[in-house]
């Protein structure tokens, strides 16, 4: 309990998520006061058969279309229907494997699924149905967490930094840290003591890699990077990838996972495709670092930390196809490289090839191609 507040009661509360990854359904019990994490109690993840992300990948193509978030023509219906389903299944399934006794649950806490994001048009569109799954689970649900946010002129996203935030100060940081979590969208939250987040999307995390495999490969996701690992990024590509106006904008940001074509690396092999598309990932999160107001701070305080739910002190996930080490070593020009704080920390830097040659002279503190 934070000093200085009046002590207020506690709640035990399920998160659930299915991120745009269209991996599974996330589980996961807190107790909270609503500030901060009193217990952080145990996790699970329920995976979406391969017909669950066909239907999501046709609900995304079919939302594009909306302009009622509460319309649900065409497949939209069905995957409405399926999401609800399959959190009542998680759910179920999470109460019987940890023995937990629905009766001592507050409240579920359910952001559905989001197949359409355009902040600009004030418009977000997450399907799941929260009074269904109240009733078939009999427990109280939140839901519909983005849209009052985005119907103000707001981004609605991302969520997590209110929950980066208890982390940090559970965790007793000292020092500023920065936060990246990778799903079809990959986000940033800079957390420091004393300070107001700073979060916002990054650019794509597995959404790419993911169509690129399943286009190709007829496979749901680049396993251990096993592709990747095989190629070799195409700079000039990478470069194009990373023209994109959106990583001019700063801070507040946040994307749809549709917002970016995997277009351009049609002509590459495989490898070179995936290795292009993993550098993509890394190069725009660590370009958002180098934009992000008072990133100073930070940077001389803090390395980045990559939340992605395996161990190591600084990973992509498996996930997403591989860690960082496997994009410094397997890569090759452009350049992604590590680097190594006093405490061991590990970070991650795009570098260009003529910034490739400047360092050689001695040059420090280099930026990303395209500057800043």
């Amino acid at each position: 309990m934070a000093r200085g507040r009046e002590p207020i009661q506690t709640v035990r509360a399920i998160g659930l998520m299915s991120g745009t990854s269209m991996d599974g359904v996330d589980v996961a019990i807190i107790e909270t006061d609503g500030q901060e994490i009193v217990t952080l109690g145990r996790s699970g993840f329920f995976p979406y058969a391969e017909a669950d992300r066909a239907l999501l990948r046709g609900a995304a193509a079919d939302a594009a279309l909306l302009d009622d978030r509460r319309a649900r023509p065409d497949c939209l219906a069905l995957a409405d229907a399926m999401i609800t389903s399959r959190h009542v299944e998680a759910v179920e399934a999470f109460f019987a494997t940890d023995s937990i006794d629905r009766g001592t649950v507050d409240f579920i806490g359910f952001h559905g699924h989001t197949v359409l994001h355009r902040p600009g048009h004030r418009l977000t569109v997450q399907i799941g149905d929260g009074k269904a799954l109240a009733k078939r689970l009999g427990i109280r649900v939140i839901h519909d967490f983005r849209a009052a946010d985005v119907a103000q002129g707001g981004h609605g996203a991302p969520l997590v930094p209110v929950f980066h935030r208890a982390l940090a100060a559970t965790a007793a940081f000292s020092q500023p840290v920065a936060i990246i979590n990778i799903g079809g969208v990959a986000n940033l939250s800079f957390i420091a003591p004393g300070e107001e987040p700073i979060a916002c999307d990054t650019g794509p995390g597995n959404g790419l890699l993911d169509d690129l495999m399943l286009k190709r490969l007829g496979a749901a996701f680049d396993r251990d990077g096993a592709t990747a690992s095989r190629g070799k990024a195409d700079g000039a590509v990478l470069s194009e990838l990373l023209a994109h106006p959106f990583f001019l904008a700063p801070p507040s940001k946040s994307l749809d996972r549709n917002d970016f074509s995997g277009a351009l690396v049609d002509p590459l092999a495989i490898e070179d495709a995936a290795a292009t598309l993993t550098a993509f990932t890394t190069a725009s999160c660590c370009r958002c670092c180098r934009r992000a107001p008072r990133w100073r701070l930070f940077a001389e305080a803090a390395r980045a930390t990559l939340d992605a739910g395996i161990g190591g002190p600084v990973a992509l996930p498996g996930r997403f196809g591989g860690n960082l080490r496997l994009v410094e070593r397997r890569h090759g020009s452009p350049g992604l490289r590590l680097s190594r704080g006093a405490a061991g920390e590990e970070s991650a830097d795009y570098v260009s090839d003529d910034h490739r040659g400047r360092e050689a002279a001695g040059r420090r503190g280099y930026r990303g191609a395209g500057g800043a």
